[in-house]
């Protein structure tokens, strides 16, 4: 699932023409668009933390199998497109249209990582992975399914 995940993401970006605002990323380009949805998840309750900082690059890196000078890029990318965002269907749409749904899901449970990466769920985080499943077509049974199986594997590893 995985690889199937990082193939279709490395595989638009190829075809993808760089856009002048965001560098070598198009705005189309689903490595892009996923990255600026985590980036806008760690910055929903208006505290980033060095740990969801640190998180994030490394899920970033992970899923998109790339070394520090292109993680660099794509964060840099990534932040700017969601800085200039209106609203969350500019990345969504990318990535409903283009990933199976099992990938969606999968997806959603990466931004509850991020989400409990500093080692609580505030509200507002809670309500930004909400609206992004909403928009990817994930329902509230797969969203909250997923949560749980983050906090339930997080709280695992405080106890371990």
């Amino acid at each position: 699932m995985f690889d199937r995940l990082l193939n279709f993401l490395n595989s638009l970006g190829e075809d993808s023409q760089a856009n002048r605002s965001t560098g070598d990323y198009a705005d189309n380009d689903p490595r892009l668009c996923a990255t600026a949805l985590m980036y806008h998840v760690i910055r929903a309750d208006g505290v980033l933390r060095e740990v969801e900082k640190e998180r994030f690059e490394a899920l970033v890196r992970q899923e998109n199998n790339i070394d520090s000078a292109e993680l660099d890029k794509l964060l840099e990318a990534a932040k700017l497109a969601d800085n200039e965002a209106i609203d969350l269907y500019k990345f969504t749409s990318v990535l409903r249209m283009g990933l199976e749904m099992e990938d969606r899901v999968h997806f959603v449970e990466l931004l509850w990582e991020l989400v409990y990466s500093d080692g609580e769920r505030h509200e507002l985080e809670d309500n930004v992975v909400w609206r992004i499943s909403e928009l990817l077509g994930v329902d509230g049974r797969d969203r909250v399914s997923m949560r749980q199986r983050v906090q339930s594997r997080m709280e695992g590893d405080a106890d371990g």
